[in-house]
């Protein structure tokens, strides 16, 4: 893992799906670059082994589809850290694999609940305590499944989806304010969320991709974190994509 030596000192971090792949890697790189972290996750024991492995400030045990539970971990946050500098929503679920007039519509509610509204949850909560210090970097992960769409994949592609147009609005809204938000659009890397999906659904999307490959999460993670940092500075209300070439828009 290349680490940057004090690119995030004195900064401070909230990062959801915390506890694991993408979000624990990211948040150990913010503290290794001289960050303060806390970590959002739904899995309590995770988070608490996650915790003493990164040396996180705090954690919070919440599900992201609960807009009170959240209004209530930005408020805890900003008390723990002092402030909220960056926040990275990787909280995510891939939901049922399913044609659309045979998907389960629990799974889609569900995928919608946490994938487009929970981080919409997230955003609104945290954008007041940036605003107040003039000062922010949001990181909303999205996917090429919401520029493409994956077929059986409809509640996803279109969580995705709704998460990209969010960022671009959101990142309009906050321009010129000192807060910057940005989309990831990563194609398929090796992560947890690999296990709720068939052999055959990874398959597909390996095909997609033309370096022929899976991604790295550190791969994703060295793009988040430039993203979140400073030298991110002229990009807002946009994409950045870690797809082995399958997305080039």
């Amino acid at each position: 893992m290349s680490v940057w030596s004090g690119r995030y000192a004195g900064r401070c971090a909230v990062i959801t799906g915390g506890a694991s792949g993408l979000g624990k890697q990211v948040a150990a790189r913010i503290v290794a670059e001289g960050g303060k972290v806390v970590l959002w996750d739904v899995n309590p024991d995770a988070l608490a082994a996650a915790k003493d492995e990164i040396g996180a400030t705090a954690v919070v045990a919440l599900d992201v589809s609960d807009q009170a539970a959240v209004e209530a971990a930005a408020k805890a946050s900003a008390d723990a850290l002092g402030k909220i500098d960056v926040l990275v929503c990787s909280a995510g679920i891939t939901g049922a694999t399913a044609t659309v007039w045979d998907y389960p519509l629990d799974s889609w509610q569900r995928v919608i609940d946490i994938n487009l509204n929970g981080l919409f949850y997230c955003n609104r909560a945290v954008v007041p305590f940036m605003l107040d210090n003039g000062y922010g970097r949001i990181v909303n992960l999205a996917s090429v499944a919401g520029k493409e769409g994956n077929p059986n994949a409809s509640a996803y592609s279109a969580s995705k989806a709704g998460v990209i147009g969010l960022t671009k609005s959101l990142g309009k809204e906050l321009a010129g304010k000192g807060v910057i938000a940005n989309a990831l659009t990563p194609a398929t890397f090796e992560s947890p969320i690999l296990a709720q999906l068939p052999q055959s659904q990874v398959d597909y999307m390996r095909s997609k991709i033309p370096m022929g490959r899976l991604g790295e999460v550190s791969e994703s993670a060295a793009m988040v974190c430039f993203m979140a940092s400073e030298e991110c500075s002229f990009t807002t209300a946009s994409t950045f994509d870690t797809s082995g070439g399958r997305t080039t828009f």
